[in-house]
């Protein structure tokens, strides 16, 4: 079934901090891979708000797989505001003819889950993705690149960290196959730091922690998901480990803000983390889904506390990009849930929106 835009609130929210950005793209192309997933709608669409409001003359074009596809589940990119979709597999695509002056690339396979040999192609999609869309940036001569790489490169955050840094040194477990994700994500961004040597080409890295928005699956490996989508049905709302688990969670909303500030914003350089500060454990998140989306759900913890366990905490750091480029989170944890599960609400049964989700 198909998907609808994203509220007006949030795309107000997002040209009002983002404004002054815009007359950097003034006339100018932009080409995006990964426009079609989590993400994407919230770059598209923000895009295509503020080349319409602004009057920016400018042109967003996404890479899918399948144009029909997209236009099928997201009818209004159709008819969206200097927005052109261009078929292609990211690790392979025909270029697109003329030049860009900003290329963001957002496509990767990053769900866990599927058959055996998936860690191989999500790490194969990530450092050929990044390879060729590095090249197509020199090609068309763009002056700035943005990759959208994750806190999963910092490995296991130790237990007296409460909040990663950039310059972190950890990493992941290379033994384990459940690293192919992040180790891609490392690798994505040494090709993108030997590009910026090497071709002059100006990169910035987005290491994107947790989220919460229109978008976010309901159906795979991200809790606070899970959680709504239980809600949504009523209760009970299950947490499959023991619930100690700390994350942070910014609103989608928020996060465009940030991605297109790191895209356009000339002082941006390097790597910067991307996510909230403000940690909360799996279940006080999952209390706060219940509070605001069904206050009566029964919340089941199913895992066992171990008295020698280590709570697994995923928080960044972002005095980084708070120093350097001003970004603060501006909507909180409660207003992002009831955002997000307000956009579900309208799409139908949660046994349907778990399906097309």
């Amino acid at each position: 079934m198909p998907l609808p835009p994203l509220p007006g609130e949030d795309l107000e929210h997002v040209l009002e901090h983002t404004r002054d950005l815009w007359s950097e793209v003034r006339g100018g192309r932009i080409f995006l891979t990964g426009g079609t997933g989590f993400f994407g709608p919230w770059l598209v669409e923000t895009f295509s708000n503020a080349n319409d409001r602004l009057g920016l003359g400018a042109e967003l074009v996404v890479l899918t797989r399948d144009p029909d596809g997209t236009v099928q589940r997201l009818p209004h990119y159709a008819d969206l505001c200097g927005v052109a979709l261009h078929r292609g597999d990211v690790r392979d695509f025909t270029p697109p003819a003329g030049e860009f002056g900003v290329v963001v690339h957002g496509a990767a396979e990053s769900s866990q889950q599927g058959h055996v040999g998936d860690q191989r192609h999500m790490f194969d999609t990530i450092v050929q993705g990044t390879d060729r869309t590095l090249g197509f940036a020199k090609a068309s001569r763009a002056n700035r690149y943005l990759l959208l790489s994750s806190g999963a490169v910092y490995g296991r955050q130790p237990d007296d960290v409460p909040h990663l840094t950039e310059d972190h040194p950890g990493g992941p477990d290379v033994s384990d196959p459940r690293s192919a994700y992040a180790e891609g994500k490392r690798a994505a961004e040494v090709l993108a730091a030997i590009a910026a040597q090497s071709a002059g080409l100006s990169v910035r890295v987005a290491r994107c922690f947790a989220f919460v928005g229109p978008h976010l699956p309901l159906h795979i490996h991200f809790a606070i998901g899970n959680f709504i989508r239980d809600a949504m049905a009523g209760g009970p709302i299950r947490i499959a480990g023991d619930g100690t688990a700390v994350r942070s969670y910014l609103y989608m909303a928020d996060l465009a803000i940030w991605l297109w500030t790191l895209a356009l914003n000339p002082g941006a350089s390097g790597a910067y983390n991307v996510g909230s500060r403000e940690a909360v454990s799996i279940l006080e998140t999952a209390r706060a889904v219940a509070a605001v989306c069904a206050p009566a759900a029964r919340i089941d913890v199913e895992g066992n506390t171990r008295a020698d366990a280590r709570a697994h905490r995923y928080v960044p750091s972002i005095a980084r990009a708070s120093r350097q480029l001003g970004l603060q989170q501006s909507i909180d944890l409660e207003t992002s849930i009831l955002r997000t599960w307000r956009w579900y609400e309208t799409q139908g049964t949660p046994a349907t929106i778990t399906q097309k989700a």
